[in-house]
């Protein structure tokens, strides 16, 4: 069972000239087991500060972050990152690329092979176990890097706008692969993003974001049924989540513009 809590979590930042900068204003949310979470929010509002604060990556001002109880004082294996550029070791193989965390944690070879090929076949890359990244499509190397952070069990999967770089077709297909492993594996995640449909799709809560400095504004459950489906898209369900969703994120938008 993972919970996330983040408590008073902010982050001021020092300029080159010693000017202080307010990225994120103090947040207190809460994750729960098999919650599938989207941070939405406009461009530069503090969506990405707090998700690597999360991951260990960087450091709060002030507050905290606790998994299960114990501190997020620095990244673990317990947290699994995804980007959004293709973080994945070029001179390495797809394979070896998702066993990466595995052998480095000191699992058996024969461990790291089955889950390998297990999270291979999930993410539809059989076939290219031996290929290395520079031969992939780009959305070919985003399925590798969602395995290489699920091959790893994770309590937490941790997405930094995993599908940004790609084309709108890559990125709707993608939206619907990991939703699929979400409803198998039934993973906890928190997912960044800007774009609206996707955070609604994906999610089964929306949590929206402030203009910068940030701090979350509104959260909205999602209850459309699972397993879905692409069409969901085009019913008046999801369609009153999106217009309200587009009101937040419109009013915040004008908010940063008069600043």
């Amino acid at each position: 069972m993972s919970k996330l809590l983040i408590q008073g979590v902010s982050r001021t930042f020092t300029t080159a000239k010693g000017q202080a900068t307010q990225a994120l204003l103090p947040v207190d949310f809460h994750v729960r087991d098999n919650d599938f979470v989207t941070i939405l929010g406009p461009s530069g509002c503090g969506k990405s500060t707090m998700l690597r604060i999360v991951a260990g990556l960087d450091q709060p001002t002030s507050g905290h972050v606790l998994l299960d109880g114990h501190p997020v004082n620095g990244p673990g294996a317990e947290r699994g990152m995804v980007f959004q550029s293709y973080t994945l070791f070029p001179w390495l193989t797809i394979e070896q690329n998702i066993r990466f965390g595995l052998r480095e944690r000191g699992v058996p070879l024969a461990q790291q092979k089955e889950r390998a090929a297990y999270f291979i076949a999930k993410v539809g890359l059989r076939g290219f176990e031996q290929h290395y990244p520079k031969q992939l499509s780009g959305g070919m190397q985003q399925r590798t890097a969602i395995a290489r952070a699920l091959s790893n069990d994770p309590k937490i999967l941790l997405m930094d706008e995993p599908f940004g770089a790609l084309d709108n077709q890559t990125r709707v297909l993608m939206q619907e692969l990991l939703l699929g492993i979400w409803e198998a594996e039934r993973k906890t995640v928190l997912f960044v993003t800007h774009d609206i449909d996707e955070a609604i799709f994906m999610a089964n809560r929306v949590a929206v974001f402030s203009a910068r400095p940030g701090h979350i504004k509104t959260e909205l459950a999602v209850n459309l049924p699972h397993p879905r489906h692409y069409t969901v898209k085009t019913t008046p369900e999801f369609m009153e989540l999106k217009a309200r969703l587009t009101e937040e994120i419109r009013a915040e938008a004008m908010a940063a513009a008069e600043h």
